[in-house]
């Protein structure tokens, strides 16, 4: 089965709008894009108040995976295999996200911070943002590269 919303010919731009409003609606309080080193829109920051005070978030929309997963589907057409259709795609797929997390909060079934929990900033390191998720993934990577399990037994 080919990728989600590989045929889509919505603008980037217009799926960011639904992005922006889907989230404003929730009560995000800054929105801004986040930019690749090419000035290509490669991801959303916004600010949010949480129960635990005011929080960033960042989600980012990683293109090159869908062109990847795209280039390796043979049922997707090759005039389909571009960055320009890859980033349609990929800003789709994070709307169409976004639409199934809100079904969540309109049930009553998760809160947005809860949701956007990985994408939470975590710290500002230098120049880079670190997420919830990336001080996650370092701790677990510092401490898979001190041990070495077989069979969940320490060497």
């Amino acid at each position: 089965m080919p990728i989600l919303n590989y045929t889509t010919t919505i603008a980037v731009e217009k799926t960011m709008g639904e992005i922006n409003t889907a989230l404003a609606r929730r009560g995000v309080t800054r929105i801004a894009t986040m930019y690749d080193d090419q000035g290509v829109a490669s991801g959303l920051a916004f600010t949010m108040k949480t129960d635990y005070g005011v929080r960033d978030f960042e989600l980012p929309v990683r293109t090159e995976g869908v062109l990847a997963a795209m280039k390796a589907d043979p049922a997707v057409k090759p005039a389909q295999k571009n960055p320009a259709q890859a980033a349609r795609v990929a800003w789709r797929i994070a709307k169409d996200w976004l639409e199934a997390q809100s079904a969540l909060i309109d049930a009553q079934l998760a809160t947005l911070d809860e949701v956007m929990m990985p994408y939470m900033v975590a710290s500002f390191d230098g120049e880079r943002t670190v997420t919830m998720y990336g001080a996650f993934r370092d701790s677990q990577l510092a401490i898979t590269a001190g041990t070495n399990h077989t069979n969940g037994s320490e060497k």
